[in-house]
């Protein structure tokens, strides 16, 4: 369990990761800047942003699979439930003793608690969507999120 991080740390990522806005030309820049970090791996992965459930941003590189898009579903599913990035709700059930699944009891097919779905939030606002990578181990999926939301935040900055 020390692969994954501790809740405080997924907690303040969140609190950085705040935005200005978010329009469609966000979430084209942020899949664009996703999308260059898995060509420049050779990641397999797909990547999908939406705002108030409308899909602005999909890709499937070469080597990702329809199990993917269901693993970005149930991802996505969770942080609109919880208000936090997957990673951090699969970490608040470790951390407390427990799984997700013994915790919650919710249906896997639709929930599910492994890293990569990170909620899009914008300061003073809220949450307003997700962003979510599948096909890396969880960890990796949620910091090539953070990576990305990084870059995005410091360039609405300047």
């Amino acid at each position: 369990m020390s692969d994954f991080p501790p809740l405080a740390e997924l907690a303040a990522q969140e609190e950085e990761l705040q935005l200005r806005s978010f329009t469609n030309d966000d979430a084209w820049a942020l899949g664009a800047a996703l999308v260059a970090r898995a060509q420049d791996g050779r990641l397999p992965v797909a990547i999908e942003i939406s705002r108030h459930s409308h899909q602005l941003f999909h890709a499937a590189m070469t080597g990702a699979t329809p199990d993917n898009d269901a693993w970005i579903a149930r991802k996505a599913a969770t942080v609109h439930r919880f208000g936090h990035s997957s990673l951090y709700v699969g970490q608040r059930s470790r951390e407390a003793g427990t799984t997700f699944e013994e915790q919650f009891g919710l249906d896997p097919q639709q929930y599910v608690a492994h890293g990569g779905g990170f909620p899009l939030l914008v300061r003073d606002v809220g949450p307003v969507g997700v962003v979510v990578v599948s096909g890396l181990p969880q960890v990796e999926d949620h910091a090539m999120v953070v990576a990305a939301l990084r870059e995005l935040v410091t360039r609405q900055s300047a």
